[in-house]
């Protein structure tokens, strides 16, 4: 019996399937609100690969997260979705990493020795690569965090993700929204204030690890032509002298498929 292969990218409110299905869940579910998502997302595959947010023991494929997946904490992925016949085999990656690896290998970064990628969406993600290599802690997520950097009264991802850009504005309002109005003096200013405090916040993190390639995916990363002047502008060759380029990914809306072919 061929093998039927599928590509699974978990996020908080859906799952995205290489397939092209698109499956709800809800993160903060009860045990079986999310296994039924788990399930009808996989399907009948029987080789499934996941990407999927932090903290996650990927080796094992078991959710460690509190903060999202609470009702599942400790539980493994495949015994979520186990069935009556052949149990599929798993593999796992950080969201961020599977990203940063289909870049570095046939996107953006390709061609770069030193890249590191930053996610922009509802939260702060951000990897880097080194000769192929993603930068990983002992858990497999990456070592290099900066969603939790300590900033004015809070922390970065206060300030530079989703909740950032609409910090003040009303409520409803989204980010897409926000982009499609740039001429409007306050959301010219958030998508410039936002970019600045980017440039502040990695210029010596890009600068210690030798960068040369910084990208951006997530969705909000569609409005990087909107925030990208202000970041570069802060990006000088003084702060980050060895970046030779910066942009969003080549694809943000396949971008972590692409990196999970490479498991």
């Amino acid at each position: 019996m061929a093998t039927k292969t599928i590509l699974l990218d978990v996020g908080g409110t859906f799952i995205k399937c290489s397939d092209g299905r698109t499956v709800p869940i809800d993160s903060d579910g009860s045990r079986e609100q999310i296994a039924g998502a788990l399930c009808e997302a996989v399907g009948d595959a029987s080789d499934v690969a996941v990407a999927i947010p932090g903290p996650f023991d990927y080796a094992n494929g078991i959710f460690l997260m509190k903060h999202k997946f609470a009702s599942v904490y400790g539980e493994r992925f495949a015994d979520l979705v186990a069935a009556d016949s052949d149990q599929p085999s798993f593999r796992f990656i950080h969201d961020v990493i599977a990203m940063l690896l289909g870049e570095v290998h046939s996107g953006a970064g390709r061609g770069y020795s030193r890249v590191a990628l930053v996610t922009l969406g509802t939260g702060l993600g951000f990897a880097i690569s080194i000769d192929g290599k993603p930068l990983l802690n002992e858990m497999g997520s990456p070592l290099v965090p900066i969603w939790n950097i300590p900033y004015r009264d809070g922390i970065l991802e206060d300030y530079a993700s989703k909740r950032g850009f609409l910090r003040g504005f009303p409520e409803g309002l989204t980010v897409k929204d926000l982009a499609g109005n740039p001429v409007a003096a306050d959301a010219a200013q958030r998508f410039a204030e936002v970019g600045g405090i980017l440039a502040e916040t990695l210029a010596p993190i890009l600068a210690e690890y030798g960068i040369e390639c910084l990208l951006f995916g997530g969705q909000i990363s569609r409005s990087y032509h909107l925030f990208g002047p202000a970041l570069e502008a802060g990006l000088t060759s003084t702060a980050a002298p060895s970046l030779r380029h910066v942009g969003p990914v080549s694809d943000i809306g396949n971008a972590t498929f692409n990196g999970l072919r490479y498991l």
